[in-house]
């Protein structure tokens, strides 16, 4: 029988969910494995600066390439990353968290060991990432390999994280592997049942041909289930009025003229919010019913008949049918839709409110309504926590963009290091990353890494002074949501993107194009044009903002948040 280390037996499973860069932190724990991946030339170390920022370019890296992972240390590396790997279960992504993890001769001693608790337990952190992962695992002599492919299939059907808690001398460890440890794993469900699938299908082509004004909203778990194209074309053939719910942005092909904008509950622009109430029927696509998803809970369409298409099941007004998902059943409900789609005459799309023109200031109404004309197509944006998060609700999305934001988990600081993991998962795409000045300052570091890869992604930092989605809530005036004012315009300078040493020893840093700061739209403008002629360079923008100009979406919400 064929030998293989277990080590390389993980990095073999990676590979198969689509893994070509692993993220994290160095630890004694965990080196002979990192050998492992730096020795393989079809694996990139993602050389992060801290636990935390690896874990957000993993989950970032999941939301493109359909799964990601990362490698920390025993305790205090991967305490450092809970909070990262908690947004990826709670946004339902599948990332593999690998934990270096002392010898196991000193762990059946009980040994008092640096980064344990003192108390000669080494199961305590597996037992604490179990409460966030789908499968938690601290590998086995006996049954390492079953229990590797345990993991990962389960986390990457689930769309939840996974957790392998990996003792030091089994990383180069040798072990027997069968015939069927060699093929791929079997990345499928279960079908769905035929006969109660049947009967949900006919069931809803009944509401569908009885119904005078059907409406689909589409919603995150399109996106984490990868059904943009079976959703587009249910879209496309059915030919009824489409709105996206915020988690869903970017799902549908906001050109199809059917597409009616975003609904969001109570912070909806509010003729799209008359078109939704007009609906007899609603056919959601993944629903995801959090309090920002939803204008904190103002969905307002309770009452109304609704068909629920989810990934694990279907419901019916108040019938659910079990494990029916809509992987199966999607595809199989737009094939029985006629083929000419339903004639419906929609007048004009509902849009924000035009630019107001009598300041020259970057206020968010300005923003939002003309930053879509330099985001290119096919490109991804990341938008932060807060202001940006909100601003992109309504925000013109340009053909095959990507939306990444984290809306239900809401860790600030996030999206520099989910900018990071989207980058890398496809280098063919621009990254836009929109952070403000407040989340930046407790992930700055990982710019350094964007430079270290070559990256070439367009930061745009929104420097309002401050936390303004706390002040809004809270305490305006208060001193502690304010923070010490950086030189933001200098970041790539400080970060060594300059430096010759960066150069040498075969490294390939990015190449650096505008850093600096953006106080006017006709600034704003020239610079941004300037960024579309040097897609190939890193760029970095400083845009002063109004201290307390906020989007329309974001105000709306906080004028409902029991927050306050």
């Amino acid at each position: 029988m064929p030998t293989i280390k277990i080590g390389d037996y993980l990095l073999k499973r990676l590979k198969e969910i689509n893994i070509d860069t692993i993220f994290g932190v160095p630890g004694d724990y965990n080196m002979p494995f990192l050998d492992l991946i730096e020795d393989d030339e079809e694996l990139t170390w993602g050389n992060n600066a801290n636990e935390l920022n690896a874990s957000y370019a993993a989950d970032g890296y999941a939301r493109i390439r359909g799964a990601g992972a990362l490698v920390t240390t025993f305790g205090v590396g991967e305490l450092s990353a809970i909070n990262g790997i908690a947004g990826s279960y709670s946004e339902m992504l599948p990332v593999i968290h690998i934990v270096g993890t002392p010898v196991t001769s000193s762990q059946n001693s009980h040994a008092l060991l640096h980064h344990s608790l003192g108390n000669g337990d080494f199961q305590v952190f597996t037992k604490m990432s179990s409460m966030v992962t789908v499968a938690a695992v601290h590998l086995s002599r006996e049954r390492a390999l079953e229990e590797i492919d345990h993991v990962i299939s389960t986390a990457y059907l689930r769309k939840r994280p996974g957790y392998i808690g990996f003792p030091l001398d089994f990383m180069l460890k040798e072990v027997q592997v069968s015939e069927t440890q060699l093929e791929p794993l079997k990345l499928f469900n279960k079908p769905n049942p035929k006969e109660v699938q049947e009967i949900a299908l006919q069931k809803i082509l009944e509401e569908i041909k009885s119904s005078q004004k059907p409406a689909i909203i589409v919603d995150g778990c399109v996106l984490r289930q990868h059904l943009t194209k079976e959703a587009n074309e249910f879209v496309r053939r059915s030919g009824f009025p489409t709105f996206s719910a915020p988690m869903g942005k970017g799902a549908i092909d906001e050109s199809l003229p059917n597409f009616r904008g975003c609904y969001s509950g109570n912070v909806t622009l509010e003729g799209i919010t008359n078109e939704i109430e007009e609906a007899d029927l609603l056919i959601e696509l993944g629903s995801v019913k959090s309090d920002f998803n939803t204008g904190n809970f103002s969905y307002g369409l309770e009452k109304k008949k609704t068909i629920s298409l989810h990934s694990f099941g279907t419901t019916i007004y108040h019938a659910d049918y079990n494990n029916v998902c809509m992987s199966e059943l999607l595809p199989l409900l737009t094939s029985k839709l006629p083929e000419e789609p339903t004639e419906i005459e929609f007048g004009p799309r509902i849009r924000p409110e035009p630019i107001d023109e009598s300041t020259e200031e970057i206020t968010h109404n300005y923003l939002w309504n003309k930053v879509p004309e330099f985001i290119v197509p096919n490109s991804i944006v990341v938008a932060e926590t807060g202001t940006a998060e909100f601003g992109v609700f309504n925000m013109e999305s340009p053909k095959g963009v990507t939306f990444i934001s984290q809306i239900l988990w809401g860790s600030i600081g996030y999206t520099v290091g989910a900018a990071l993991g989207a980058a890398m998962a496809d280098r063919n795409r621009i990254v836009y990353l929109f952070v403000g000045d407040g989340s930046f300052q407790l992930t700055a570091q990982e710019v350094s890494v964007y430079l270290r890869h070559g990256l070439t992604p367009v930061i745009l930092l929104l420097n309002n002074d401050g936390y303004l989605i706390e002040k809004l809530i809270h305490g305006p005036d208060r001193s502690y949501n304010n923070y010490q004012m950086w030189e933001y315009s200098k970041t790539l300078e400080y970060f060594g993107g300059h430096l010759e040493h960066n150069k040498t020893e075969g490294k390939t840093p990015s190449e650096i194009g505008f850093e600096g700061k953006v106080s006017t739209r006709a600034e704003f403008e020239k610079v941004m044009k300037e960024v579309n002629e040097q897609p190939n360079k890193i760029h970095f923008l400083e845009v002063i903002m109004p201290r307390f100009d906020a989007p329309r979406e974001l105000k709306l919400l906080v004028a409902t948040s029991e927050n306050r």
